[in-house]
C-alpha cells in the first residue's frame, strides 16, 4: 500500500518499519459499498492469531453489517457524534474481553489481568488486515458502556472495550464540513518521546 502525498510528511517513519503500520489511519468517510461475510472473516483470522496469557484468547467480537436488522442496534449506543458517520459504515463491530480464564494448573476460572491488554493486541491485528485488504476501521471509545451491554446482551464476566466502523474509504461526502477538514492522518510522538533504555526516565513524566 502506499502513503496519500498529502500525509507523507505526517507520516514519514523515523525507522524502517512496514509501510502496514505506518500507512495505517482512522477515516470517517465511507462509501456505500457493502462489504461481504468472507471479507469479515479474513479480519477476523487475523485478530485470530494475536498474542494472549495463558493462550487465553479472551477477545469476542460481535458484529453487524449494514443493511442487516442489527444494525441500528449496533449504532443506537453510540454517542450522536459518532452515529453521524458510522451510519455509513459497512459493518459496525463491538469487541469485548473476557475477564476470567481457565488456568492448566487451576480447576477454578482465574481472573486475568491482562484481558484488555491481550484484546487490545487483537485489535491492532484485526486494523492491520482490514488496511491491508483495501478497506479501513475506526476504534471508537464514544459510546454508552452499559447501553452496549444491555442491547447485545453481554453477560457479566466480559468488558466491552470499544466499538469499530469499518468500511471502504470514501469521499467523504457523508460528512460535515467540519469533519471532512480532519478527514487526514495524524501524526505520531517521535520514537524517543515513549522509549527509553534503562530506568524510568523524568521525561516520561509530562
Amino acid at each position: 500500500m502506499t502513503i496519500q502525498k498529502s500525509a507523507s510528511k505526517i507520516r514519514a517513519a523515523e525507522h524502517p518499519a512496514n509501510l502496514i503500520f505506518v500507512g495505517r489511519w482512522s477515516p470517517r468517510g465511507f462509501t456505500q459499498d457493502q462489504i461481504p461475510e468472507g471479507v469479515m472473516n479474513t479480519f477476523f483470522e487475523a485478530a485470530r492469531w494475536a498474542p494472549s496469557a495463558f493462550n487465553s484468547q479472551p477477545w469476542r467480537f460481535l458484529y453487524a453489517l449494514r443493511g442487516q436488522p442489527e444494525f441500528d442496534t449496533f449504532l443506537s449506543p453510540l454517542i450522536e457524534f459518532n452515529q453521524g458517520w458510522a451510519r455509513h459504515a459497512a459493518a459496525l463491530i463491538y469487541l469485548l474481553s473476557r475477564k476470567h480464564f481457565s488456568s492448566p494448573r487451576k480447576t477454578d476460572p482465574q481472573f486475568s489481568r491482562t484481558h484488555s491488554f491481550d484484546t487490545g493486541a487483537a485489535w491492532a491485528n484485526f486494523a492491520n488486515q482490514v488496511t491491508a485488504a483495501g478497506w479501513a476501521a475506526h476504534g471508537m471509545s464514544g459510546f454508552d458502556v452499559e447501553k452496549a451491554s444491555t442491547v447485545l446482551r453481554v453477560p457479566e464476566g466480559f468488558a466491552v472495550e470499544i466499538a469499530i466502523a469499518v468500511g471502504r474509504k470514501g469521499d467523504g461526502a457523508n460528512l460535515t464540513a467540519d469533519l471532512l477538514q480532519r478527514e487526514q492522518p495524524s501524526g505520531r510522538s517521535p520514537v524517543g518521546d515513549f522509549v527509553a533504555r534503562g530506568l524510568f526516565p523524568e521525561r516520561f513524566r509530562s
